[in-house]
């Protein structure tokens, strides 16, 4: 029985350490997370450093692959994977069960060892938890290229526009309305909610983080002086996309402490909807995404963005355009999005090829 337990040991911890390096790899490549992916490989390192103290000899003998009952089990379809996410996902529930078997046995030999692999099994589960709820949110909006702001307080008005730039290949729309009561925000935000569902097309509503939850939307944008990022991850009641509005690189570096899933860059322009804000120009967009390169964080180029200037933004590093005015207050609104969209669409092919 005693070579039963380290060959438990042995087979688990093997198993929990092939797991985080996937977990890692997927944080690190996936994700592009420095934090995550360096809060697995800290995992994978105590797990090393709490297994060594044990007899890594006697380990390293108890192990007999050749004789492994095991080794030719099968479960149907055990190995299936379409994704990244997929993978990391399978690793993530293969670790914890690979820490509790750990935790379980290894107090026949060492209670203290055990209470150390306890504790990593929490870690892991926090890990897997923070993962979910960067990397889904991620996931969804790195595929968003043309972002529709609508600003108004009138829900008729709205819920039209939501039809049309849905309809017109918007990949997220943004509910902004700022002087309209609690009850008809509310019904609002539910009615532009299912519509973009409908269409796939992501929703966020505009600093309201409660209307936001309560109408099931996809996600929130917060400016500068909004709620803070942690406190929507604390409150949320599933994996949210999370913007935050920056206007310097001050501001950007300040967000990146913070992990959104995207920072808006701008006004790029000046622009009618935010009459007092400093235009920051292209250089700002050029700065910002190279700041961003090597963060989690996906950006939105916004503010006085039209058909016409559309593509000096993109060749400034934008990988997804804000508009507002040039679509909202365009006599086609379903129209001005399928031609920016064709914009988009056109320049990176060309960039591309």
């Amino acid at each position: 029985m005693d070579s039963a337990v380290y060959r438990i040991i042995d087979a688990n911890f093997n198993r929990a350490r092939e797991a985080l390096r996937v977990i890692e790899d997927y944080c690190r490549f996936g994700l592009n997370s420095k934090l995550l992916s360096g809060r697995a490989k800290e995992l994978r390192h105590n797990l090393c450093s709490f297994i060594m103290q044990l007899d890594s000899g006697r380990l390293m003998a108890s192990r007999d692959t050749l004789a492994d009952v095991g080794v030719d089990l099968k479960v149907s379809g055990q190995n299936s994977r379409s994704s990244l996410k997929d993978c990391c996902t399978a690793g993530c529930k293969r670790l914890v069960e690979a820490l509790r078997v750990l935790s379980e046995v290894i107090q026949i030999q060492d209670k203290a060892i055990a209470g150390q692999i306890e504790q990593l099994r929490y870690a892991a589960y926090t890990l897997e938890k923070d993962i979910v709820l960067v990397g889904e949110p991620l996931e969804k909006f790195r595929k968003v290229e043309l972002y529709i702001i609508i600003t108004s307080n009138f829900p008729a008005e709205i819920i039209s526009l939501t039809s049309q730039c849905s309809s017109g290949g918007a990949d997220c729309i943004q509910l902004r309305a700022k002087e309209i009561p609690n009850d008809d925000l509310y019904a609002a935000a539910i009615e532009f909610v299912k519509i973009c569902k409908g269409f796939g097309v992501c929703s966020v509503i505009n600093d309201r983080l409660d209307i936001a939850i309560a109408s099931d939307a996809d996600g929130v944008h917060f400016g500068q002086n909004d709620l803070p990022v942690q406190c929507a991850r604390q409150l949320e009641q599933k994996p949210m996309i999370i913007g935050k509005s920056t206007h310097s690189l001050e501001q950007l570096k300040g967000a990146c402490e913070e992990q959104p899933t995207y920072v808006g860059l701008g006004p790029v322009y000046a622009t009618a909807t935010k009459p007092s804000a400093e235009p920051v120009g292209l250089d700002y967009v050029r700065n910002a995404t190279a700041m961003l390169a090597d963060e989690p964080i996906g950006h939105v180029a916004i503010g006085g963005i039209t058909l016409e200037n559309i593509e000096q933004v993109l060749s400034a590093g934008a990988d997804c355009i804000a508009v507002c005015n040039a679509v909202t207050k365009a006599s086609d609104p379903a129209e001005a999005c399928r031609m920016l969209k064709e914009k988009i669409t056109a320049f990176k092919k060309n960039s591309r090829a």
